[in-house]
């Protein structure tokens, strides 16, 4: 290669009339379909036998997006491709020593900004034939009572299927949450309790807030009840809402910022209290702090919940009902819950009501950044709190 040249590409193109023909490998890779994507898209492979196989996602410069490997029996295999911020896409199986390649293409409208993308592993096709109504337009669907319902969703944190036989007008709801961090679904503190991970974007966040009462050094973390002593402290210190540990499990505890910034680390070895830079590359990451952006952070766990199941409770954790009908979504799978708060003179409020969460990034030597959620607003709130107001913290894995 000379420049201005940069790239070469030496592919197969395997095109869906080919793919029930088997190649000299042993494997047949389908072209994706549909083929301009509009920020999804789906492929199969069909394998002779049962193989260790690799596959591999690129972007057109060569940088390598995705690399992942599947143990896989014979038969076929569907796999769906979330676009990021690119618009050509090379996707390559290798099985063995030999390869196939497709070309992607993703439609400039529907690029992310953010550029993350995903490969999802579908499972093993079903051999049974089915027989699907679809209609573009609402206006051109047919429906007959005792057809079977079949309605799919899907975002980029994967593709969900609900199936129904209904007899009347019904509303179907679809809540997605987030995958756990790969190779990390859960994290262990120090006192031993353990907290379930959800990756959004790059960043590994755990699902659940803190609640350690011992720095990762081992050192005790004071507990401070008293108001007076809380208002004073010149150090790290946590208490339970109302000092009641009965809300441990359900919100974790509130910490000063203090305990924050302690050298003794208040997260897990390998994780750590989020920089102010790092709130913001999140919220970056879901569209911004706007409406409906706060919704999709919540926990969709509140009372009068439209969506039915776990998330329409009145038991605590839950959000309360707010009659201008703003309600979490959980879109990431980030699960933010109301724990409240305490603020410096030691008065707790706002439980079940709203959610605060510390940064480590100080201002002027005696606020910190933070960021909060309210049941009565659908925006994420960029705030400044006063050091020795109590918050909950969620922990960001080290890179």
């Amino acid at each position: 290669l000379y420049a201005p040249d940069s790239v070469l590409v030496l592919d197969y193109i395997t095109g869906m009339e080919e793919f029930n023909k088997f190649n000299r490998y042993g494997f047949s890779l389908s072209q994706n379909y549909p083929n301009p994507m509009e920020g999804k898209t789906s492929v199969n492979l069909q394998l002779s036998e049962s193989n260790l196989i690799l596959i591999s996602i690129s972007n057109v410069m060569g940088m390598e997006l995705i690399n992942r490997k599947f143990q896989l029996g014979q038969g076929i295999h569907s796999f769906n491709f979330y676009a990021g911020g690119e618009s050509f896409y090379l996707l390559t199986v290798h099985v063995n020593e030999q390869r196939q390649t497709i070309k992607m293409f993703n439609s400039s409208s529907h690029s992310r900004a953010s550029g993350y993308c995903k490969l999802q592993y579908n499972g093993q096709s079903n051999t049974v034939t089915e027989v699907l109504k679809k209609g573009n337009a609402v206006n051109n669907f047919i429906f007959n009572p005792g057809d079977h319902l079949k309605l799919t969703a899907f975002t980029s944190l994967g593709e969900q299927v609900i199936t129904s036989v209904p007899s009347e007008d019904q509303t179907y709801y679809f809540n997605f949450t987030g995958d756990p961090c790969p190779g990390t679904p859960t994290v262990t503190d120090i006192d031993g309790n353990i907290y379930n991970t959800v990756l959004i974007g790059s960043q590994c966040w755990m699902k659940e807030n803190l609640r350690t009462t011992t720095y990762r050094n081992s050192t005790p973390i004071p507990n401070v009840p008293d108001p007076f002593y809380w208002e004073n402290s010149a150090e790290g210190a946590y208490v339970w809402y109302d000092n009641d540990s009965a809300w441990k499990e359900k919100y974790g505890a509130l910490y000063n910022w203090l305990a924050v910034s302690d050298t003794s680390r208040l997260c897990p070895d390998g994780w750590h209290v989020p920089t102010d830079d790092e709130w913001t590359m999140l919220t970056d990451f879901i569209g911004g702090t706007g409406s409906p952006y706060g919704e999709v952070l919540k926990s969709c766990r509140q009372e009068n919940s439209p969506y039915g199941g776990s998330c329409n409770t009145d038991q605590h954790p839950r959000w309360s009902f707010y009659a201008n009908g703003i309600y979490g979504t959980n879109d990431y799978g980030f699960s933010g819950l109301p724990g409240g708060s305490r603020v410096f003179d030691g008065f707790f409020q706002s439980q079940g009501t709203g959610g605060l969460w510390w940064s480590s990034t100080e201002y002027l030597t005696i606020y910190a950044w933070g960021r909060s959620l309210a049941y009565f607003q659908d925006e994420v709130v960029v705030n400044l709190a006063k050091l020795r107001n109590g918050h909950s913290v969620r922990c960001l894995r080290d890179n």
